[in-house]
């Protein structure tokens, strides 16, 4: 089942529903945004989306708003202390690929201005080219997290069916996906 069947007859007020209508698969360009909803993929492996939802809250107050610049900077005191936190997923492979990738798109806005202008100039890859891309510079981003990602973000195709009215609503603004 997709994700837009799966929420179609959810109440509007439902974290799914709302999120499947007014954020996944549409375009941001704010660096932490974009490195929020990478932290959530990450951690969602194994797991629902829906507990991703549940907790993104407290993955965002864990995770300093989701600055990256600030996850950069946490050191082991923080990682014991996030292991700690009952409110996100304690898995230190996980928390330590969040910060270790942080620092990663540092040094990526280093070179190229910000993170979401390193992914706008690889528009146009296939997903076995941004699942290469994204081994070499990130950790803990197989193929689904890195699709899932890239979907939820409007750099590749597929979040929505083509027969949900969320897809329409995208495809009207432009898809990023949509410049390759």
């Amino acid at each position: 089942m997709s994700y837009c069947e799966f929420t179609k007859d959810l109440d509007e007020n439902h974290l799914d529903k709302k999120y499947h209508d007014e954020r996944y698969g549409f375009q941001t360009n704010d660096d932490d945004e974009l490195f929020g909803r990478f932290i959530l993929e990450i951690n969602q492996a194994g797991l629902s989306w829906s507990l991703m939802l549940k907790k993104e809250e407290n993955f965002k107050n864990a995770f300093a708003d989701f600055s990256i610049s600030k996850v950069a900077g946490f050191g082991d005191d923080k990682v014991e202390e996030l292991m700690a936190n009952a409110g996100i997923i304690r898995n230190r492979r996980k928390i330590e690929a969040v910060i270790y990738n942080a620092n990663q798109i540092m040094d990526i806005q280093n070179i190229n201005g910000s993170f979401n202008f390193w992914l706008n100039e690889n528009i146009g890859l296939t997903l076995k080219e941004w699942t290469k891309l994204f081994k070499k510079h990130f950790k803990f981003t197989g193929e689904k997290i890195v699709e899932e990602f890239l979907m939820s973000t409007s750099y590749l195709k597929g979040a929505h069916t083509e027969d949900c009215p969320i897809y329409h609503k995208i495809k009207n603004n432009k898809p990023k996906w949509e410049k390759s």
